[in-house]
């Protein structure tokens, strides 16, 4: 095993390390967003809405990422390269690259997963306390945003760390449309120094390094809150 060239790589994949935190925090936030207005959604009592919710949740689950990440990336991005407005606006150094599509990507995928694992979540919070909540003169808005979403997101909160983690994993693929990202970054090298393993094994510890850190942050935010499980 030979890593004296991480002396003049090292920069490029500490950036790469970068570009894949900035993807899982922007698809993580949005992504969860989305989740919570799908889970909402699929218990929702009007029918076209739940019907909507579950026709995109089984499109993102049915579907490779891959191909709803070339999808965005090819179809989209080719698509507004055909509007010489949108070439001169100041939003085309942001459509052509491929870091945004991956996050939109990447954030679809988790409102379609997640979205389901949200609902679960609303669905076992004791319907007593919902009950009790009306009966204290909370509108339907309040007592969702007050008592039904974060019990259930305390219910929940070992299964998002999970979800989190195979977030992680995922930007990988963020180097198949030439996003440096960390695993672009170790691609690169082993292109310019003919490295094989030593460049995928430093990727490897990083990915286990974020993971770690991910259920840590999880494990500590458990142990603060004053409930954990449901009744």
């Amino acid at each position: 095993m030979n890593f004296q060239w991480l002396q003049d790589y090292g920069p490029m994949l500490w950036r790469g390390v970068a570009v894949t935190a900035q993807l899982l925090l922007l698809s993580g936030g949005l992504g969860f967003a989305l989740a919570v207005a799908v889970g909402f959604a699929r218990l929702s009592r009007q029918p076209f809405l739940a019907w909507l919710s579950l026709s995109f949740t089984n499109l993102i689950r049915g579907t490779p990422l891959l191909v709803q990440i070339y999808v965005l990336y090819y179809g989209l991005g080719s698509l507004f390269a055909g509007f010489p407005a949108l070439r001169d606006s100041l939003l085309w150094p942001y459509l052509r690259e491929g870091f945004w599509y991956v996050a939109l990507a990447l954030a679809l995928s988790v409102a379609g997963y997640v979205g389901e694992v949200v609902r679960g979540g609303l669905a076992a919070v004791p319907k007593g306390e919902l009950e009790a909540a009306r009966a204290l003169g909370m509108s339907r808005l309040t007592a969702a945003r007050r008592i039904w979403l974060p019990r259930a997101l305390l219910i929940l909160l070992p299964s998002l760390a999970g979800e989190t983690v195979l977030l992680l994993k995922s930007t990988a693929l963020a180097s198949t449309v030439a996003v440096m990202d960390v695993l672009g970054a170790a691609n690169l090298v082993r292109a310019q120094t003919l490295r094989t393993y030593e460049p995928l094994l430093t990727v490897a510890l990083i990915y286990f390094a974020l993971a770690w850190l991910i259920e840590r942050v999880f494990l500590r935010l458990e142990k603060r809150l004053p409930v954990r499980t449901a009744f």
